[in-house]
């Protein structure tokens, strides 16, 4: 989405208000965040997210990770219907993905 590939700080979020706020102060920051939804009853989102945890960067930008078990209604937001999903927001941008060779590149897996 932003050129380079950026290296990431994986944070997972366990409540639908946590990723409201994070949703609101964005709009008001115009940062880029990516978030990842994910479902860890599915094969693909379990390797996904064992592939960030191995590349993880503390200094990295947040990657939200929305598990479908802990937040189901979030999937609404972005209108998630296929697993994994990985959304990136930034000034003006908001791009949405679930075609799993491209969730792993813009990831820079």
């Amino acid at each position: 989405m932003m050129g380079k590939i950026p290296t990431f700080n994986p944070i997972y979020l366990k409540t639908e208000n946590h990723l409201n706020k994070i949703l609101k102060r964005q709009k008001k920051t115009k940062e880029e965040i990516y978030i990842l939804f994910i479902s860890m009853w599915d094969k693909h989102s379990q390797a996904l997210v064992e592939n960030v945890k191995r590349y993880r960067e503390v200094d990295g930008a947040p990657l939200y990770i929305v598990d479908s078990f802990r937040m189901p209604h979030a999937f609404v937001i972005f209108n998630s219907t296929k697993l994994p999903h990985l959304v990136q927001l930034g000034n003006g941008i908001s791009l949405s993905e679930d075609y799993l060779p491209v969730v792993y590149h813009e990831l820079g897996l």
